[in-house]
């Protein structure tokens, strides 16, 4: 038996299998930047186990396109922009939960949240937070027509949804 080998339960041996590795540069990928992606998520997030499962699932995005990030040759550009991303998806997913609770009073809110993701997203960044065209673009990984686009669809829905007494105040 070796040392890596327990008994288990009805006496035989339980070989353990090791963890498959990561490739080296992503593990020091890793270590030299998860404490500022955390600190990073945590600043926007305002919420400690949020920005942790961000950074959780911006590393695993990281490893599963790892190849060709390493092809492309600017790796650390690319992995801020899939942790940005990834910050900023998590980020409006939460902003829709809460606007979520407001529904029952606000027929605004209810409006934003029947809206399809890529719309609800363009909405709140362009509209709420007040980001520029070119900027929600790369943060969705679209085009800026393709933010346009969804600008416009979002609008549409959103006036369709508004009660009449609404539309007739503007």
């Amino acid at each position: 038996m070796t040392d890596d080998a327990r008994a288990g339960s009805s006496g035989s041996p339980v070989v353990v299998t090791p963890v498959l590795p990561f490739p080296l540069e992503f593990e020091a990928l890793y270590v030299k930047n998860q404490e500022d992606y955390h600190r990073f998520a945590r600043a926007v997030l305002k919420d400690q186990q949020a920005a942790e499962a961000a950074v959780h699932r911006a590393f695993f995005e990281i490893l599963a396109h790892w190849p060709a990030l390493l092809a492309a040759g600017n790796v650390h550009q690319q992995t801020w922009a899939i942790l940005r991303r990834t910050v900023i998806s998590e980020k409006l997913t939460n902003y829709r939960d809460n606007l979520a609770e407001l529904t029952e009073d606000s027929d605004v809110a209810r409006a934003l949240c029947a809206l399809p993701p890529r719309q609800f997203d363009v909405t709140v960044l362009r509209h709420l937070c007040g980001c520029p065209t070119d900027d929600i673009a790369w943060y969705l990984g679209v085009t800026t027509s393709t933010v346009d686009y969804h600008g416009r669809k979002a609008k549409e829905r959103l006036e369709q949804a508004m009660p009449a007494r609404i539309r007739r105040s503007k």
